[in-house]
């Protein structure tokens, strides 16, 4: 037996359960007949035989109109742009209006870049024809399922060339030089490229620079197309020729083991403002001398697990607007390459240090610092043991000196803490971890520092609660701080793991020097390698047994 429309309002009966109702739109549910008045929102039978204390619920009845038809596209276009990728793809399910709206307001768009695309290509972009960054990405497990060049063809045809100006590809691995290339010919107005985990080369890239002549920012991580260059920078110079780059600004090369294939692309960008190299393999002194002659208006510069020395820091002397330096765990360098680039490079405002607990980098680098870099505003020191003769001259000369932090720095006591409270003046956030700083140094800061907002404390064991909370009280409700200590009066489990964190910091310490060492080339490279292995495993053991509290872990094995 069929329902008609307006029993699907009334209230159920009172022998019957509750029922949940729901709101439907208009097109999904008719309006009840005319001759019948709307009825009031009714409240369901209260008490029935099943249960005495059972929530009373309301049915209403669904709008006589949508009220939405009143909104102009350019207001419905502004709700979903507030939306996710999701929720917009939901909404355009509701009606025509809204997919049209969707349609031609969405700026964004990422797709599955399955062989298969380049046949659906055509009807995405004739519906999408506001798209302005675009991001095609291939899952890991879908091998020959990934899109090729043939598919790339037909993307590029399909593309609007007019609008495009980010263009993100991850995983195409069965994408060559010439899918690259096709594509890059269908984007001339491209500003952004970023690529990772796809097989083409560096070749391809000649073909991006001479069809994008806008490009400005490109990042490449994680290619598997490259040739060994084993150290060799001056073959590829002349082997592959890279046209001018006029508007490129932004370079990032990331996990590549032969990224010095891309040091004539970054040569031939004499505009370029922010260079960053992360973990890639090679030798970089020589190619630092060769960028910075070429671009010498490098403002930002990242280097992650490289290999360079004290020679490519001196080259970055010629770089005099350098703005932003990062060194991270680059242990080759010492003092005498940062005095070299603190005596060129006055505009320094950002320095961050990691120095691995190599103890190359010291007062002397810091006090250069101090000296040549008075518009200082952030410093950065990992691994690095400052005293209270490079801090002091560190406050007396950068008085723009905002934030500060200070990790795993073994020098750092109560002395050095009272004469940062004595000298930067303009300090706003200060943070410390591991650090054998106590109560005494901590507070000195409730005489100094009159700008400091925010302090964060982390493995600091010698700073009380009680100390904090008088920190608090002192400096009033606008000051922030937070501690994070292992406490004295804890059961013994908080000590023990305790011990396991800074032994499990040393072992993630270990991992990260054996991710960065170069994979064997031959069999002998092979042997040596699984003794080196056999010798790391040892070590771990070492470390594992000495913060295990007296119980020896299992020996490693062979």
């Amino acid at each position: 037996m069929g329902l008609s429309p307006s029993s699907l309002y009334k209230s159920s009966s009172p022998n019957s359960p509750p029922r949940r109702s729901r709101s439907l739109s208009p097109m999904a549910l008719p309006p009840p007949p005319p001759q019948h008045q709307m009825p009031r929102p009714a409240q369901l039978a209260e008490g029935g035989s099943g249960s005495s204390s059972s929530s009373p619920s309301y049915s209403f009845p669904p709008p006589a109109r949508d009220y939405t038809q009143d909104l102009p596209d350019e207001i419905l276009a502004l709700v979903f742009a507030s939306l996710t990728p999701a929720e917009r793809s939901a909404c355009a399910l509701a009606c025509t209006r809204w997919k049209e709206v969707d349609a031609t307001t969405r700026h964004r768009l990422s797709l599955d870049a399955r062989a298969g695309l380049g046949h659906a290509a055509p009807a995405l972009f004739a519906r999408f024809t506001a798209v302005t960054k675009l991001a095609l990405r291939s899952a890991r497990g879908s091998g020959a399922d990934s899109l090729g060049d043939d598919g790339a063809a037909a993307v590029a045809a399909a593309l609007p060339s007019d609008r495009l100006g980010r263009l993100k590809l991850r995983g195409l691995r069965q994408l060559s030089d010439s899918g690259l290339a096709s594509l890059a010919a269908a984007v001339p107005a491209l500003r952004k490229l970023s690529v990772a985990s796809c097989t083409f080369g560096p070749k391809a890239f000649v073909a991006v620079l001479q069809a994008c002549p806008l490009l400005e920012d490109l990042s490449v991580k994680r290619l598997r197309g490259l040739p060994d260059t084993a150290g060799a920078a001056t073959a590829i110079t002349e082997e592959i020729k890279f046209p001018p780059a006029l508007s490129l600004r932004s370079v990032c090369l990331k996990d590549l083991y032969s990224a010095l294939c891309f040091v004539p692309l970054v040569a031939s960008s004499p505009n370029l403002r922010s260079l960053k190299i992360l973990r890639c393999s090679g030798a970089w002194d020589l190619p630092l001398e060769v960028i910075t002659a070429c671009a010498p208006g490098l403002v930002e510069l990242h280097l992650e697990k490289l290999q360079v020395g004290d020679r490519g820091l001196a080259a970055l002397s010629a770089c005099r607007n350098l703005e932003v330096l990062f060194l991270v765990k680059t242990p080759e360098c010492t003092d005498s390459g940062i005095i070299s680039v603190a005596e060129k490079c006055h505009k320094l405002r950002k320095l961050h240090i990691d120095g691995w607990r190599t103890n190359r980098i010291g007062d002397f680098g810091l006090m250069a610092v101090a000296r040549g870099c008075p518009d200082l505003q952030e410093l950065v020191l990992i691994g690095v043991n400052p005293t209270v003769l490079s801090l002091r001259m560190l406050g007396e000369h950068c008085r723009s000196l905002e934030r500060l932090a200070l990790c795993g720095c073994e020098t750092v006591g109560d002395a050095e803490i009272i004469c940062l409270a004595e000298r930067c003046a303009a300090l706003k956030k200060l943070c410390m971890k591991g650090c054998p700083v106590s109560d005494r140094g901590m507070e000195s800061l409730n005489r100094g520092c009159p700008s400091l907002v925010k302090v964060k404390l982390k493995r600091c064991r010698g700073v009380s609660s009680e100390c904090i909370e008088s920190l608090k009280v002192t400096r009033g409700e606008s000051f922030s701080i937070s501690l994070d200590i292992v406490l004295e009066h804890d059961a013994g489990s908080a000590s023990e793991n305790g011990a396991q964190e800074r032994g499990q910091a040393q072992i993630t310490e270990l991992a990260d020097q054996m991710a960065g060492m170069d994979l064997p080339a031959n069999a002998a490279g092979a042997q040596s390698s699984s003794h080196a292995i056999n010798r790391m495993r040892s070590v771990v053991y070492a470390i594992r047994r000495r913060f295990s509290n007296g119980n020896p872990p299992n020996p490693p094995p062979q």
